[in-house]
């Protein structure tokens, strides 16, 4: 599968806080967030690993009993079944990958952005 980019498609899933799944595989899945200044997001543990890189903006990720301050650039890996939180401090895009695919996130996939071949 292919992922063909465009700001279309984003759902919100919390206040301020938009997902659109933009690749997905048999073990994998990929999703971007768009997150405004000042929304959070709740504190929630799944069975999934979930690896992420901030491509713009700021943000404090809490991992378990672990918080820090990120920015663009920065990435973080957050294991299976650990509690994890953040608040958005500026404008940011995220792109994290799930594993095993987060099979829930399929429903934010944008049809209009998948090229099957």
């Amino acid at each position: 599968m292919f992922g063909l980019n465009s700001t279309h498609g984003y759902r919100e899933i919390a206040s301020g806080i938009r997902i659109k799944t933009i690749a997905r595989g048999e073990r994998t899945l990929m999703a971007s967030f768009s997150m405004e200044a000042g929304s959070e997001l709740p504190e929630h543990a799944h069975p999934y690993e979930q690896t992420g890189y901030l491509v713009r903006g700021r943000l404090r990720l809490h991992i378990g009993a672990s918080s820090r301050e990120l920015g663009s650039g920065c990435s973080w890996c957050i294991p299976s079944g650990v509690s994890h939180r953040a608040e958005i401090l500026e404008d940011s895009t995220a792109i994290e990958v799930f594993s095993p695919a987060h099979t829930d996130y399929l429903a934010y996939l944008n049809p209009e952005d998948v090229v099957e071949e």
